[in-house]
């Protein structure tokens, strides 16, 4: 009796732990394997458990890719099947500025991958490159051998040669994905792109917009026609989606939406710190997954690492033409050197005239800051570059390139195009000021300015 009772026990406990394992199996950092890996198979190949292919508009609400494209898949007998080509891109980063860059399918930055939690997933990836290459599913739990570190988990996909990756998702979120052989040279050329799971059961509030964005980095000299992937620091050209404003799509909404924009970040080097203007909103994912709702907290800027992703959400109750840009000031900048002179308060007097019988056409600039260059399209350029700065607005010109587009949030949307530039109701725009308004508030704008000490107490 005694036998069997510890046997009915140490059964009762095998059970309570396998099942405790299996209950934290899905879980970021938990002691016991994840299901259904390796570990928990005793290293035999990983059982195929898998639910039926998500689909768009039953099972989720797809994502919106300004500037971008998504990869196609078919259902092979349960299985989503996409094909992946690498190959070289002649890529339009703006109007006036191309490269011949790597990506794929045609596109940079890749076409962005949009599955659902439980999804079987088979990619077939065909080298077009005249160098080796892999893939890497950045931030996506799957099993060791599919990871796609050329050398270390698998051979590198050699030209011309065609690889089969193949695992379930059994996680939800935003990841990437990226190529992992010579990282340097192929990311840095465009080999990356999102990587977008929704969850196979909704989790927080519905939201009615959905955008991915991925934010990059490149080195474009003016007049060459590739990035230069050995740039450390001086990078010039600053992306959303691969374009550099102007040539950004804005991200349209109607008012009272709920929105969310996933942004990811595979620039060589620099954080990227997105500020969102007219709004403040929640941050609800990193590359982590969903943050539970008595976490999240609320910022009008959110910092994207390198190599991370970040998920806002909001609701579009404000109308207008927002705009939202990198905060790191020359991240909103087209092809700037840096080793410029600083002109800021030269006081050229005639020096253009004695310069243009040796260089017609001359002209100072910079001696009242660069927002003057914004105007400067007249001017000629060297072949294949862009203005530093400047795109047309309603009013003036925009003095801001690179990574910046615009929300526009409507009342009324007619279909989902570009909705034009917003009208605020009279009353709510900043204007010039009359003299009778000055007069009656008592400001006299030629007198001396007057700042009060800090602690200055008001009678």
């Amino acid at each position: 009796m005694l036998a069997r009772t510890g046997a009915t026990l140490a059964t009762g406990a095998l059970l309570m732990n396998s099942r405790a394992a299996q209950a934290q199996s899905d879980v970021p950092g938990a002691k016991g394997p994840r299901k259904d890996s390796a570990a928990d198979t005793g290293g035999r190949v990983a059982r195929q458990t898998h639910l039926p292919p998500g689909r768009a508009g039953r099972d989720y609400r797809p994502v919106v890719v300004p500037n971008g494209t998504k990869l196609p898949w078919k259902d092979v007998g349960g299985v989503k099947v996409f094909h992946m080509v690498a190959q070289e891109v002649e890529h339009e980063f703006a109007p006036g500025l191309k490269a011949t860059c790597w990506g794929y399918n045609g596109h940079v930055h890749g076409p962005t991958i949009e599955v659902v939690e439980g999804d079987r997933v088979r990619f077939y990836v065909t080298n077009r490159l005249p160098a080796n290459t892999t893939v890497h599913w950045h931030g996506i739990l799957l099993p060791n051998g599919m990871d796609g570190v050329g050398g270390l988990n698998q051979k590198s996909i050699a030209p011309g040669e065609t690889f089969r990756y193949e695992f379930t998702v059994r996680q939800s979120g935003t990841g990437m994905y990226h190529s992992h052989h010579d990282e340097m040279t192929q990311m840095a050329l465009g080999m990356v792109g999102m990587f977008i799971i929704h969850p196979r059961k909704p989790v927080g509030p519905r939201v009615d917009r959905d955008f991915a964005i991925m934010l990059h980095e490149w080195r474009i000299d003016p007049g060459t026609q590739r990035p230069d992937p050995n740039e450390m620091t001086d990078f010039n050209i600053l992306t959303m989606n691969a374009r550099a404003f102007p040539g950004t799509e804005p991200l349209v909404v109607r008012q009272g939406e709920r929105v969310r924009i996933r942004f990811g970040n595979l620039s060589a080097m620099d954080h990227h710190p997105i500020h969102l203007h007219g709004y403040q909103f929640l941050i609800t994912e990193t590359d982590g997954g969903r943050i539970p709702e008595s976490a999240q907290w609320p910022e009008t800027t959110v910092l994207v690492p390198t190599g991370s992703t970040r998920t806002i959400e909001f609701v579009a109750d404000e109308p207008g033409d927002w705009a939202m840009h990198c905060h790191m000031t020359h991240h909103v900048m087209n092809q700037m050197g840096h080793d410029l002179p600083n002109l800021v308060g030269m006081k050229p007097g005639g020096l253009d005239a004695k310069v243009r019988p040796l260089l017609p056409g001359y002209m100072t600039m910079g001696q009242t800051g660069m927002g003057d260059m914004g105007g400067m399209h007249h001017m000629p350029v060297p072949d294949n570059s862009i203005a530093m700065v400047g795109g047309k607005g309603p009013y003036d010109e925009i003095t801001m390139g690179g990574m910046f587009t615009l929300l526009k949030v409507r009342q009324h949307l007619d279909g989902e195009g570009d909705p034009g530039w917003y009208a605020p109701p009279p009353g709510t725009q900043a204007r010039l000021a009359q003299a009778d308004e000055l007069r009656r508030d008592g400001i006299d704008v030629e007198a001396p300015p007057t700042a009060e000490p800090a602690g200055a107490r008001h009678g």
